[in-house]
């Protein structure tokens, strides 16, 4: 599967976009990260892929086909978003909560059958979390709840994750397990797009980027080629140094750290 954007024009107002010509692609496998400065446009052009509002110009395609013209039921059979902040209304239990992500499959007014129940488990080991399926999910902590928001992603059996800021408000050690189970998704023949402060997340990742500036062109490309410390200066006003080492595998790993 390849979404594929072509410049596209983001905005709410016709004529006031916020990003114009953007262009990207994600495919089976591969993780996206959208980089940029608060205010560029970041969940404004998740919205507009995902269809909640619609592009000012330009084209989102999914295999060639162009997905303004898809109804709500047929996007959510193929994309599943997560947002970055959860408040639980309700003291569901963890499986509960998981279920949610068959309503597509269901329907509001349809019982579960037995390989929804298969398919949320499944969902739930995938993120590590099926020893907490029994628990109040208003109980445990952030980066577990976020872990089971993905799961219910994932219990739409979706063919692409979008997910906004994953790691937002997670302490250092939630934050790593987050991002290693993105890359484990990817490595499980999902596609990837996640919004991210932070440049790391995209070499952790090894992923493609999508640079979006307030003032300059978008940029996209491996994060290698990206993340660049002229381009940090430019997109975020800052001086930085990427820092290079080899970890226990002998693959070398690189760091984005800010120059005082």
């Amino acid at each position: 599967m390849k979404l594929e954007v072509r410049d596209a024009h983001v905005g709410y107002e016709k004529g006031k976009a916020i990003q114009r010509f953007v262009n990207f692609t994600v495919e089976t496998g591969e993780v996206c990260c959208v980089l940029g400065p608060n205010g560029c446009g970041k969940s404004t052009m998740f919205k507009s892929v995902l269809g909640l509002i619609p592009l000012l110009s330009g084209k989102a395609t999914i295999d060639g086909d162009d997905i303004s013209d898809w109804s709500a039921s047929r996007l959510a059979d193929t994309m599943a978003y997560v947002s970055q902040s959860h408040t639980p209304p309700f003291p569901y239990q963890v499986k509960d909560v998981v279920l949610l992500g068959r309503i597509n499959k269901v329907g509001t007014m349809g019982q579960p059958k037995e390989g929804d129940y298969q398919i949320v488990e499944q969902a739930m080991r995938d993120m590590g979390i099926w020893e907490l399926r029994d628990e109040v999910y208003t109980d445990i902590s952030g980066g577990e709840l976020q872990l089971v928001m993905i799961a219910r992603a994932l219990a739409q059996q979706p063919k692409m994750l979008v997910l906004d800021e994953p790691t937002a408000a997670l302490d250092y050690g939630n934050v790593v397990r987050v991002i290693d189970k993105v890359r484990a998704l990817a490595q499980m023949g999902y596609a990837v797009i996640m919004t991210t402060h932070s440049p790391d997340h995209a070499f952790m990742c090894n992923s493609n980027v999508l640079l979006l500036q307030k003032e300059n062109p978008m940029k996209f490309g491996r994060a290698v080629d990206i993340i660049t410390e002229r381009n940090m200066k430019q997109a975020y006003g800052v001086n930085v140094k990427i820092v290079e080492f080899v970890n226990t595998r002998g693959e070398i790993m690189r760091m984005c750290a800010p120059v005082f």
